[in-house]
């Protein structure tokens, strides 16, 4: 369905709120900005700002519904003869291969890491992002697998694909913040990832594989 006039314009006020509060969070530090100030530099109120983002953390990581999502999707969407662990791993090595920002490999996402790590109370929800992948990871595995709420293995096998990805983003974020080279990184993550692979059993490899019929 076509995007209305009104949700359009509040899209971009969204989107405006949020761009400006990076820069002043990229500029500042996370802790040194007040919401008051965010409000005022995009020429809203405050009451606006929160209308669009429940809290402060979420004005710096208003992308993370991407994030959260994105192993149960991969899941979801696997091909064909295709087991949930080798198409997480097929989806993150072409994200890695193609350079993408949205794995982190892009210029200026040194600057983005630095302002989570100076910030605790980004760092805490950061965290909580990473346990709502592992849920949601978990629960698209059950409901694929019919596996029933007591059956352990979903969360194993969640558990086990949560860590290459996991792993995957703390390199390229750590290489990142050490001013590397994105191109250079990525070729030493795809390798990283054939390591990771080597290292998980059959039995995970071999897990919700999609009917081929």
């Amino acid at each position: 369905m076509a995007e209305g006039l009104r949700e359009r314009k509040k899209r971009q006020t969204r989107q405006y709120i949020s761009d400006v509060a990076t820069g002043l969070f990229l500029e500042r530090g996370f802790d040194a900005v007040t919401v008051a100030e965010v409000a005022d530099a995009a020429d809203v109120s405050v009451n606006t700002v929160y209308n669009y983002f429940p809290t402060k953390e979420d004005l710096f990581l208003d992308r993370s519904q991407g994030v959260v999502d994105r192993l149960a999707r991969w899941v979801r969407g696997r091909e064909k003869g295709e087991s949930a662990a080798v198409a997480v791993l097929r989806e993150l090595r072409d994200e890695v291969a193609a350079v993408s920002p949205r794995v982190g490999l892009m210029v200026g996402y040194a600057r983005f890491m630095r302002v989570i790590h100076e910030a605790p109370a980004l760092r805490s929800r950061l965290w909580a992002i990473g346990q709502e992948v592992l849920d949601n990871l978990e629960e698209a595995l059950r409901e694929e697998t019919g596996a029933s709420a007591d059956d352990p293995l979903p969360g194993l096998i969640a558990g086990q694909i949560n860590w290459v990805h996991q792993t995957v983003m703390a390199v390229i974020g750590r290489e990142m913040m050490a001013g590397r080279n994105p191109d250079e990184v990525s070729r030493e993550v795809l390798l990283l990832l054939d390591d990771m692979e080597e290292l998980l059993s059959e039995k995970v490899l071999n897990y919700a594989v999609r009917d081929e019929g």
